[in-house]
């Protein structure tokens, strides 16, 4: 079976697709401001050091991204006043 290749447009139109549906899980929960983009911030925010990993890895940190853990990256973003300044 041969592999598909992805070009980096579609590879981020699908990880846009992801973040977009991790934030309407989000909504469902009653934090109705979160985007698509926040979530990407917040995923990618632990890739800084090592890159971007393989798109597996990816896929499963949105995915299984918690509520929990999004909004102690919101604290510490403020802290450090990054995002609400």
């Amino acid at each position: 079976m041969a592999e598909e290749e992805i070009n980096e447009q579609e590879l981020m139109k699908a990880i846009d697709q992801l973040c977009l549906s991790k934030a309407e899980e989000f909504h469902l929960f009653g934090y109705e401001h979160v985007t698509a983009d926040d979530i990407w911030e917040c995923v990618s925010s632990k890739y800084k050091k090592g890159g971007i990993p393989p798109i597996h890895r990816l896929v499963n940190d949105i995915l299984t991204l918690k509520a929990t853990a999004f909004m102690n990256y919101l604290t510490l973003s403020a802290f450090r006043g990054s995002r609400f300044e």
